[in-house]
């Protein structure tokens, strides 16, 4: 459920953001539309775990959000393309960190042993990783 009221402690900015990217497939959806227009097709092959229903749902709460731009051309059959808006490109910068973060903790994973769980619970006390 979307937050209404931003204003409150420290932190919520975090909040405002993750609210707004909230999810599994929105920073995905702003990764790809990083390179440029897509249409709905090319989003979903870029993304073969999405269903289309749930691209669906997170394209237009993302259109809602102000995120992307939804241009839809009047032809048989109708073209639609997407891409980031202002304030979507105003992400992009975030997106990148969460990518460069993402690609340095897969590494450090793989180095670790793969998926296997090993080097999970680093910072975490003997007693609580029990």
């Amino acid at each position: 459920m979307k937050r209404k009221n931003f204003s409150c402690m420290p932190g919520c900015s975090v909040e405002t953001t993750l609210d707004l990217i909230d999810g599994k497939w929105k920073g995905v959806i702003l990764y790809h539309l990083q390179s440029g227009t897509l249409r709905f097709g090319e989003l979903q092959r870029r993304m073969p775990g999405v269903t289309q229903r749930m691209l669906t749902k997170q394209l237009r709460a993302m259109e809602d959000d102000g995120l992307i731009v939804r241009k839809v051309y009047p032809e048989v059959p109708p073209r639609v393309e997407y891409s980031l808006s202002q304030m979507g490109q105003r992400l992009r910068p975030v997106i990148d960190a969460l990518k460069a973060w993402g690609d340095e903790e897969r590494t450090r994973r793989e180095a670790l042993g793969g998926a296997s769980g090993k080097g999970r619970g680093e910072g975490v006390s003997p007693e609580r990783a029990a």
